[in-house]
């Protein structure tokens, strides 16, 4: 078993060898191009749970990040505008806030007004290619517009045996979900290669989603390791004490782990925490796996050299923290996500940097644009800015100092309030609304794990009041103020009977 700290002496040798290799090749902030892109889109997993990570537990494999963020570049500032699978993936094709694309759930489809990248890149000549979950519109697995190739399946899928639409016919599989999905995207890939078209695929991973089903090879494998459980998971007064309320009564709702002991959920035997962790770790060493098939692939299949991977998650995942698994609110475990860049050829990354700016899932649409070098149309509204200089070891002009993020309550997970926050390098305030509550104020530079809520603290009155401010005119600017809200429909609530709407 390779323990972290021989990942990161495995990392240092990588990064010594591409920089002796290639001292000429390295480019010094210039905007890298690629004829073609993979976009790699996870479900669930949160930002650090790779093994080169410092956060991550020692004994978590996963060598196909470890190679990316040794050989490419690291994004560790990395957030999505709304933690939750279809609006962050909306938000990802658009570059717009949820509030503009209007995919506020996990329910809606997506809105034929919106416009997505790859219609760009199609109209640029660039092929375009979905293979996997795509999770906008939860019972429809027809291809979407701008995809010249197309292969998904319905909602969210299953991890085993999956019926997946293919141009429009669907088949069935045998086997674990992410190794069929992988070897659809590298048989596209090698036959792309024969082809002098440009292309963009992206790659859209179940993995790793509740509840966290690793491939049965993987099964067991990390059974009785050591969990470093997290410090605001026991049930503390310390660790309640300035929390919203909210925040407390969570962990005993569906998204808590104390529910867990009441028999809710779906399975048998209802899993503990512990069943829960290695579920997870084994399912991102699964997902990890299949990273590595791709990565080869292109690395050993001529004429796909000029290939740049990214790599990200759609949102990030509680384990524990404050007595949460699951997502949607704006904690660091939940709105962090993971972000590597990588590419076969030495030099055209500043390989091994870790570029430290805040960038979104806003911002990969404007990104791969620039990457591919393609014009965006005239009166195409997008609200993220390109962070393809970051990949060379530059800083783009006027960079963000601040990052928003939104939340809409859900009547069917409505343990977390509807929310907005703003984060800073140091500071983050969030916005509760509807709650006869407290806000919340985090200084991250000396409390990370946000074990304390500030925002009854003098000393912090005029930043607090300044970030609110900030806050509320940006999302007024924009257009945020109005809140969508879906209807019920035949779900029971208490002992009463919604009626389909």
């Amino acid at each position: 078993m390779i323990g972290a700290m021989k990942i990161r002496l495995i990392r240092a040798r990588l990064i010594l060898a591409v920089v002796l290799g290639s001292t000429n090749g390295i480019l010094s902030g210039a905007t890298p191009h690629f004829d073609n892109v993979v976009l790699i889109l996870s479900d669930d997993h949160r930002f650090d749970f790779m093994g080169f990570h410092d956060g991550s537990p020692d004994w978590l494999e996963t060598p196909a990040m470890d190679r990316m963020a040794a050989e490419g570049v690291h994004l560790e500032n990395a957030f999505v505008s709304t933690s939750l699978c279809s609006p962050s993936r909306a938000s990802i094709l658009t570059g717009r806030y949820m509030h503009h694309h209007r995919v506020v759930d996990n329910q809606r489809p997506m809105d034929p007004g919106n416009r997505f990248f790859t219609e760009f890149l199609q109209q640029g000549g660039i092929r375009t290619a979905y293979i996997g979950k795509w999770h906008m519109g939860h019972d429809n697995d027809e291809p979407r517009r701008s995809f010249d190739h197309w292969a998904s399946f319905k909602g969210q899928g299953t991890y085993f045996d999956p019926v997946i639409n293919i141009n429009g016919s669907r088949k069935s599989f045998q086997g674990y979900n992410a190794d069929i999905l992988t070897r659809l995207a590298t048989d596209w890939l090698r036959d792309s290669s024969d082809d002098s078209r440009r292309f963009f695929l992206q790659i859209g991973y179940k993995a790793v989603h509740y509840p966290f089903e690793p491939a049965p090879r993987h099964k067991g494998r990390y059974r009785g390791k050591p969990i470093p459980y997290p410090e605001t998971m026991a049930r503390t007064e310390r660790n309640y004490l300035s929390q919203p309320r909210w925040v407390h009564e969570r962990r005993y709702s569906i998204h808590g782990i104390d529910h867990m002991e009441t028999g809710a959920f779906d399975r048998d035997p209802v899993p503990d925490f512990d069943e829960l962790y290695y579920n997870f770790t084994e399912a991102v060493h699964s997902l990890d796996e299949n990273i590595g098939l791709i990565l080869n692939t292109i690395a050993t299949t001529p004429g796909l050299r000029n290939t740049l991977v990214l790599y990200m998650g759609d949102n990030g995942f509680h384990l524990g923290e404050h007595g949460f698994y699951d997502k949607r609110d704006a904690f660091e475990t939940s709105m962090r996500i993971p972000m590597l860049a990588w590419t076969p050829q030495p030099g055209r990354l500043k390989a091994g940097h870790t570029a430290s700016q805040m960038v979104q899932n806003i911002d990969v649409a404007p990104t791969i644009l620039e990457l591919m070098q393609v014009e965006k149309p005239e009166g195409i509204p997008m609200d993220g800015m390109s962070f393809a200089p970051l990949l060379s070891g530059g800083s783009p002009v006027n960079w963000r100092q601040h990052i928003l993020y939104e939340y809409h309550w859900e009547w069917n997970f409505p343990a977390t309030p509807t929310l907005f926050a703003i984060r800073t390098d140091r500071y983050k305030y969030v916005y509760y609304h509807g709650t006869w509550d407290r806000d919340s104020f985090h200084d991250l530079e000396t409390d990370p794990i946000e074990r304390h809520n500030l925002i009854d603290v003098p000393a912090y009155r005029e930043i607090i009041s300044s970030l609110r401010e900030k806050l509320f005119t940006e999302l007024g600017q924009s257009g945020a103020m109005e809140i969508p809200v879906r209807a019920p429909a035949g779900e029971r609530l208490g002992q009463r009977k919604i009626p389909l709407q």
